[in-house]
C-alpha cells in the first residue's frame, strides 16, 4: 500500500516506522518545511493519506484529500466545528474518511468500558463524575480530543450532567475536565466517580506512541479502496 503522510511530526514518524516494517511504502511526507509538495498530483499517487497535523490546518488538509479522491485517515483534533462540512463533502465526492480522536486499540476498548460504567452509575446520584487528562507540553489543544469523546459518552448516559467544562466549576451539572501538560507524557485519561463513602476510577495510560500509530495504520489498511465515513468502531468491529 502506498501511503501519504500529511504531518511528519512524532506521530508521522511513528506511523512511518510501523508501516515500513509491514511492507508498506511511504511515497509522500509533508510537514511545514515542504508544504508546497502537498499537491493533487503528489497525493493522488497514494492509496491512502494519513493526516496528523494541528487544529488550524486539519480541515483544509482533509478536504483536499477528499476533493482529490484519496481515502484519508485523520487523527488531528480541535477542528470538529467543521465536521458537518467535511461530512457533506465526503458524501458528495463519494470519498472515504476515517476520523478518530484516538487510534489506540486500547483507548477504543476504554471508550466502550467508559460507556458501560457511566450507564451503571446513572441511577446512583450520590456519585459525582469528573475527568483528568495528562499529555506532553507540545500538545496544542486542551482538553484532548480523547477527553472530549469520553466526556460526550458520559453526558449521553448521565442525565444530571449537562455539559463538560475545562475549568473548575461550582455547578454540579458541569462535568469538569482537568487538563495537565507535563513531559514526558504520551497520554493518560482518568474518569473518577466520587461518593461520600467510596470512589471508582477507570484509567487508560499510553506508554508510547506506538499504540496510536499501529491503530492509525490499521485504519489506513481498512480505508484502502473503501467509500464512506468510518470510525475505529468499524475498523475494530466493536
Amino acid at each position: 500500500m502506498k501511503i501519504a503522510l500529511i504531518g511528519y511530526g512524532k506521530m508521522g514518524k511513528a506511523i512511518e516506522e510501523i508501516a515500513l516494517a509491514k511492507g508498506h511504502e511511504i511515497i509522500l511526507k509533508i510537514d511545514a518545511s515542504n508544504a508546497q509538495d502537498f499537491t493533487k498530483e503528489n497525493v493522488q499517487k497514494a492509496n491512502v493519506a494519513i493526516e496528523f497535523t494541528g487544529p488550524h490546518s486539519a480541515y483544509e488538509n482533509i478536504s483536499k484529500c477528499i476533493e482529490w479522491g484519496v481515502p484519508v485517515v485523520s487523527g488531528s483534533t480541535g477542528w470538529l466545528e467543521n465536521w458537518e462540512k467535511v461530512k457533506t463533502l465526503c458524501e458528495q465526492k463519494e470519498g472515504c474518511l476515517i476520523y478518530a480522536s484516538n487510534y489506540s486499540i486500547g483507548v477504543n476498548l476504554f471508550f466502550e468500558i467508559n460507556k458501560q460504567v457511566a450507564a451503571l452509575i446513572e441511577p446512583y446520584e450520590q456519585y459525582d463524575v469528573s475527568m483528568t487528562e495528562t499529555h506532553h507540553t507540545e500538545k496544542k489543544d486542551a482538553p484532548s480530543g480523547t477527553a472530549i469523546s469520553l466526556a460526550e459518552q458520559i453526558l449521553a448516559q448521565i442525565s444530571r450532567k449537562n455539559k463538560w467544562v475545562n475549568t473548575a466549576s461550582a455547578n454540579s451539572n458541569d462535568l469538569v475536565i482537568t487538563s495537565e501538560r507535563i513531559d514526558p507524557a504520551p497520554g493518560t485519561h482518568t474518569v473518577s466517580y466520587q461518593s461520600p463513602i467510596d470512589s471508582i476510577e477507570i484509567t487508560h495510560t499510553a506508554h508510547t506512541r506506538k499504540g496510536f500509530a499501529s491503530g492509525a495504520l490499521l485504519a489506513a489498511e481498512f480505508a484502502n479502496q473503501k467509500k464512506g465515513i468510518f470510525t475505529m468502531k468499524d475498523v475494530l468491529g466493536l
